[in-house]
């Protein structure tokens, strides 16, 4: 009897031992999301590549639009992304655009802590739309700014190519054409894949073309972004996107990303990109080489 009590015990023990590595377990397990773009990919496979460095299971998701990677994070399907504070604000929020960096995210984070969603670590990295043209068409046709470009386009019309996002979102091209007074025009609006838009335009297939400011195409294929002059894109910083109820449960995640954060600017962030879109590196590669380079990975 006596041999047979110690032997409950001794299960007992390890039935609480085993549910309590069970509980640590979850802790320490976390999912990453990212978006379809080059910048996107490379930010989450750094995420995933320190956080498992420091002893966490991450399951990264990618290739989701905003509005996807969005209900992903507010039904808990997704822990961890990184977003812009533009993107936030009016797309997700519903709020007015903000020009200034530092105000537009202490706005977005104020805002969205009611949702249960953490914005950290700001970086300096401002992916803002743009809209671009050749740098010869712009040479010929005197057309510099978004103002030049409704001129133009008001007198002799103009195509441009766009993804489905910009074309549908609240601060995409919609807005931007009732925001500067003129219309490109249904028949003159191409939809195609982000990464197809760069090379459309270099190639003449259209004579504008949208795309993110801190990509390595535009100085890579001579093309140029037009001076945004009447404001209309707000500030799209990139930042952490944690549910607070997962940065609560591991308040070091915020610490383990900071150095990333801390070492990411434009001109940075364009140098990434170029190795993965023009140099052909892989994204894996590329993070990993500069979160070494950093001390971010140990």
């Amino acid at each position: 009897m006596k041999k047979l009590m110690m032997v409950l015990i001794a299960l007992s023990m390890f039935v609480l031992a085993a549910c309590g590595g069970g509980d640590e377990g979850e802790s320490k397990e976390v999912s990453v999301g990212a978006k379809s773009f080059t910048e996107s990919l490379l930010l989450a496979q750094m995420t995933q590549m320190i956080l498992e460095d420091n002893g966490y299971e991450v399951d990264k998701r990618t290739n989701m639009g905003s509005n996807v990677l969005r209900e992903s994070i507010e039904s808990g399907q997704i822990d961890i992304t990184w977003d812009y504070t533009g993107t936030g604000l009016v797309t997700y929020l519903g709020e007015d655009p903000v020009p200034s960096a530092e105000e537009a995210f202490e706005a977005v984070k104020e805002i969205d802590a009611e949702n249960g969603i953490t914005w950290t670590n700001p970086t300096t990295v401002n992916n803002t739309y743009t809209l671009m043209i050749r740098q010869d068409f712009a040479d010929e046709q005197g057309v510099h700014s978004l103002s030049d470009l409704a001129s133009y386009v008001k007198e002799n019309g103009a195509t441009v190519a766009v993804n489905d996002e910009f074309y549908a979102r609240p601060d995409g091209l919609g807005a931007l054409e009732e925001h500067y007074g003129f219309e490109f025009g249904a028949d003159n609006v191409v939809q195609m894949d982000l990464g197809l838009t760069y090379q459309a335009l270099r190639d003449g297939e259209v004579d504008v073309a949208m795309g993110f400011k801190t990509d390595s195409r535009i100085e890579q294929f001579d093309l140029m972004n037009l001076e945004d002059d009447q404001t209309f894109f707000p500030d799209y910083s990139a930042a952490t996107v944690i549910r607070t109820e997962v940065l609560d449960a591991n308040p070091e995640i915020e610490e383990l990303l900071k150095p990333m954060a801390d070492n990411l600017d434009n001109e940075t962030m364009i140098n990434l990109n170029y190795q993965v879109d023009v140099e052909e590196r892989s994204v894996e590669e590329v993070a990993e080489e500069f979160l070494t380079e950093i001390g971010a990975l140990e």
